[in-house]
Formats: C-alpha cells, structure tokens, sequence
C-alpha cells in the first residue's frame, strides 16, 4: 500500500509537472493569439487570377454596348434625317389684301353748326343795345331795343278800329235778335269786327319786333349798330343787319370726296380735324351725312363731319384738313415673306443631301435644284 501511494505521489508528481507544461504553453499561445496579424503587402495570388479577367470582361462588354448603342443611334439619326430632307415640304399661305387702311386728306372750313345774320323786322331807330361781340347769350335774351313812332301810332289807330268794329257787331246781334235787321247786315258787321281784330294783332306783333332777342343760345360775333342807327326791315341788302351770332360748341366741315372714295363713305365713319393752329392735337370728328350724289361738274360729293369743341379750340371759319382712315378695296394682295423659296437655302439642303445618304444624291438635288432656278 506504501508502494501504491508512492506511486500514486509520483504519478501526481509527473501529472502536476506535465501541467504546469501545459499551462506555460498555453500562457504562450495566448499571449502570441493576442498579437495583431500581419497585413500583407500584396493580394493573394489567387484572388488577382480570379477578379482580375472578370473586370476586364466586364468593362469590355460595357464598351461593346455603349459603341453598339451609339452607332445605332446615329443610324437612326441618320435615316430620321434622310427621311425628313427627302420629302417636299410646301408652305401653304391665303393670298390676302392688305389690311393697312388708306388714308385719304381733304380740305375743309370749319363751319359753326349754328349761324346767323340777324335782321329787324320793324322800321326805327336803335334804342340801345344790350350784349357785344364775344358774350355767351341764351335762346330768348334781349340783345337791343329799337324804337318806331309809326308803328305804335298805327297800333293805337288799329285798337280804336277795333273797338268801335265790336261795339257794332255787339249792337247788330241785338237787332238781329229783335228781328229789326237782316242776318245779312250782322254777318257783315261781325266780320268787319273780325278783320279790325286781326289788323291789331297784326300791328302788336310788329309792335314785339321793336325788342330784338336771340334766336338760340350762342356768340355774338359781330355788333353792327349803335344807339340811334337807322335800321330797316328785310334781309339781305334790303334790310340793316344787327348782329352776328354763332353756335360753336359743335363744328362742321364740309369736304368733298372724290369719285374714288365715295362708295367708302358712310354715317358714323370716324376721321381726324388736323388744323395748323393746333399742332400735335388732332380733333376726333365723325360723319354725320353724306350727299348721296355725285356732283358731275367735280365728280365729287359733299360729305359733312361734325367735332365737338366745348372746351373751345377750335373757332368757326378756320381752315383745316379732314383725314380719313378708309379700307382700300383696290390694295395688292399680298404673302407672307417666308413663302417664297430660298436659292441658298436650297442648294445647302442638296448639299446635305450628298453628304448624308450619296446613293440618293443625283435625283434629290434634281428635285430641289430646278425649282429654285426656277423662282
């Protein structure tokens, strides 16, 4: 038994020594695991062999492809080209008349819309006169006064006639009732009592022409008498005249259009007052009414064009021009510019034509060429 665990002591003895081999080598190995590999300078040898073909195959494809896809492109690049080049194009434009309209000037006098000479309707004398030359007046205003001994004597006659005529016509109605008189005598009397009447009547309105009013609302634009100018009834050189009205806030001109234009004339064309006086500012006018008839000594036709002017530029009896805008039915007709063929233009697109598909060269150029030698 001694002998066993002697054994057993050394068995132990060489088990613990062999163990602590162990642990020392592995106390080794461990320290040695914990150290950082090396990284190699260089790539495997077998990966090199491996990746390196595929890469350039790769790329190698890719270059195919991209060539192959670039020549087909241009191929269809080429035939669109061919294709488009080759075919006639026509630029199809409508043939119009020009548009621009034609504008056409005439001479003209202004006229106002309303004027007048004023002349007495009674003989006398100028009492006095109310408004001058330059003053705005109404339709009614007392412009002068003229004083006539004869006729306010005549009209005191005319009511003693007329009194006494009804006085007799009233008498004779009561014999006629009475039946002392014939109905002869009294119609006799009462139409002389009538006839007496209207000779009063008569002379008072002679009578009302001794104030001498304004026929419409207006200027004066002349005064040609004073207080104590004889004047006359009448017009014309017959009568005095007394003064010179206007109505000038709406102008009138009167032009005459030749037989070219007439049949453009109508009511409601619009045209432009252009006067020297008044530079830079046309008058925008409208025709009112046209003649309607040529003259056959001018071949013209009269044609009036109406301006308003209530601010007042514009003065009755100034000269102007008249200019009309007035669609010409005899203008060239016309095309657009694009619609004529291009000599250099031509000859570069055959030149395109022999570079870009040769075998078709000979019957494209022919087919563009002649028609540009053409134009």
């Amino acid at each position: 038994m001694n002998r066993t665990k002697v054994d057993k002591h050394q068995g132990n003895g060489a088990h613990g020594e062999d163990g602590a081999a162990q642990l020392r080598q592995s106390s080794r190995a461990g320290g040695r695991r914990k150290k950082k590999p090396r990284t190699p300078l260089h790539p495997p040898v077998r990966r090199i062999a491996v990746w390196g073909p595929l890469a350039a195959v790769t790329l190698l494809a890719l270059l195919i492809i991209l060539g192959a896809w670039r020549r087909i492109s241009q191929r269809h690049d080429q035939r669109d080209f061919v294709q488009k080049t080759t075919q006639i194009q026509v630029n199809v434009a409508t043939a119009q008349r020009d548009s621009k309209p034609k504008e056409l000037v005439l001479p003209g006098t202004i006229q106002a819309i309303n004027q007048t000479t004023i002349f007495p309707r009674t003989n006398g004398y100028v009492k006095s006169w109310k408004v001058d030359i330059g003053d705005d007046v109404q339709a009614g205003q007392l412009l002068a006064e003229i004083e006539a001994p004869e006729v306010d004597q005549q009209l005191a006659q005319a009511r003693a006639q007329e009194e006494i005529a009804k006085i007799t016509a009233d008498r004779w109605r009561d014999m006629l009732e009475k039946q002392v008189v014939s109905k002869q005598e009294y119609d006799q009397n009462q139409k002389a009592y009538e006839a007496a009447k209207a000779n009063l009547q008569q002379l008072q309105q002679i009578q009302g022409f001794q104030q001498v009013v304004a026929p419409f609302a207006g200027k004066i634009s002349a005064r040609n008498i004073d207080v104590g100018t004889l004047v006359t009834a009448g017009t014309g050189n017959s009568g005095t005249p007394l003064f010179n009205m206007v109505q000038s806030d709406l102008l009138r001109v009167y032009v005459f259009v030749p037989q070219t234009n007439a049949a453009s004339m109508r009511e409601g064309l619009k045209a432009k007052i252009l006067v020297p006086e008044r530079p830079g500012g046309d008058f925008e006018g409208t025709v009112t009414r046209t003649a309607g008839a040529i003259d056959p000594t001018s071949r013209t036709m009269q044609v009036e064009v109406q301006v308003p002017n209530h601010d007042g530029k514009l003065y009755a009896g100034m000269y102007g021009q008249v200019k009309f805008l007035l669609p010409d039915d005899n203008a060239p007709i016309v095309v657009p510019s694009d619609a004529s063929p291009s000599r250099t233009k031509t000859a570069f697109t055959c030149k395109i034509f022999a570079s870009v598909a040769t075998s078709a060269r000979n019957w494209k150029c022919w087919m563009v060429w002649p028609r540009t030698r053409k134009s």
